[in-house]
């Protein structure tokens, strides 16, 4: 069984790789840099992952595997949610979105936060499967840690040592983490 890989963002694509590294006959490819970026426009994240996967296979005719993922801060109402990848406006970078979330949280105290992740793998028929996974924890005052992407630095997992996923190795962060979990999930459906 082959799958494309929807993500451009390496980072991304190394964890889903090793995620997924143990189903039996899957083989993953990676998506053409030639491929443009769909517009993430779902009202969910099952919507945006099912937006990605369709992108490719529309331009490869091939099955694919996508995901989507949003932050859900507690004291901002589940922002940024749906729209963290560009919380801070199109083209952000990692450190502007961190930047708009901490000066937004500013000296909040209730700093709870749910990482959800939406792992969807989607065939030229139609066919699908998908899973979520989820990780709670809290948001750092301050970036800590120099290892992964994205909002890594400022998130502590509550069933971690009081490190950010920055701070952890990607071995660790995967055992924990809302994308490890909802990967290992959609890899186990894949086995069957």
């Amino acid at each position: 069984m082959k799958l494309i890989l929807a993500t451009g963002n390496p980072g991304k694509a190394a964890e889903i790789a090793l995620l997924l590294g143990d189903v039996p006959d899957l083989r993953l490819e990676p998506r053409s840099p030639a491929l443009p970026e769909p517009e993430e426009d779902g009202d969910t994240l099952l919507d945006n992952a099912r937006i990605k996967a369709q992108a490719v296979i529309d331009a490869t005719g091939e099955p694919a595997v996508a995901d989507d993922t949003g932050l859900e801060v507690l004291a901002l109402g589940g922002a940024p949610g749906v729209h963290t990848a560009r919380y801070a406006g199109p083209g952000a970078s990692y450190g502007d979105n961190m930047a708009r979330l901490l000066a937004e949280l500013g000296d909040e105290a209730d700093r709870r936060a749910t990482w959800r992740t939406v792992a969807l793998a989607r065939w030229p028929d139609g066919t699908e499967l998908w899973t979520e996974g989820t990780c709670d924890g809290t948001i750092t005052r301050a970036p800590i840690g120099d290892h992964g992407f994205g909002y890594d630095p400022v998130f502590i997992p509550a069933e971690g040592d009081g490190r950010t996923y920055a701070q952890m190795t990607r071995d660790e962060k995967n055992a924990v983490s809302h994308r490890g979990r909802a990967f290992r999930a959609l890899a186990m459906r894949l086995a069957q």
